[in-house]
């Protein structure tokens, strides 16, 4: 699906597109596991739902966002508690979702001007 923004803010990055396997920021194509933020793209150590470790998380609490948007591939899984402790443990808001929500939900709250970031799982 590809997504229309009405009005992009610039400098800031969104989600325009989205498919089994894939998502676009700003046009261009991923599909590999990534962090979203509103001013930059991250490579992400976890490579799947099922390899989620605790140490995936220590970037997201190193961000220091409002809220992390775990998209967790093509349908909404939740992770152990263990897992997401130090999200927690700073403050930091946690929403699970499919990854097609988690790219919607992004859009949303960066045109708020949220501190928000998007760890997205590809598989």
């Amino acid at each position: 699906m590809k997504l229309h923004l009405t009005a992009a803010a610039a400098g800031r990055n969104a989600f325009t597109g989205y498919g089994e396997g894939w998502f676009a920021v700003n046009g261009e194509r991923y599909s590999t596991s990534l962090i979203v933020l509103p001013e930059r793209v991250l490579a992400w150590s976890a490579t799947s739902f099922a390899a989620l470790a605790a140490s995936d998380f220590d970037v997201l609490v190193a961000q220091a966002p409002e809220i992390v948007l775990l998209g967790t591939g093509a349908r909404q899984r939740f992770p152990e508690p263990r897992l997401t402790r130090a999200l927690a443990a700073a403050r930091i808001g946690l929403e699970v979702m499919d990854l097609r929500a988690a790219c919607r939900t992004f859009n949303i709250l960066v045109a708020d001007d949220r501190r928000v970031a998007a760890a997205l799982l590809i598989a």
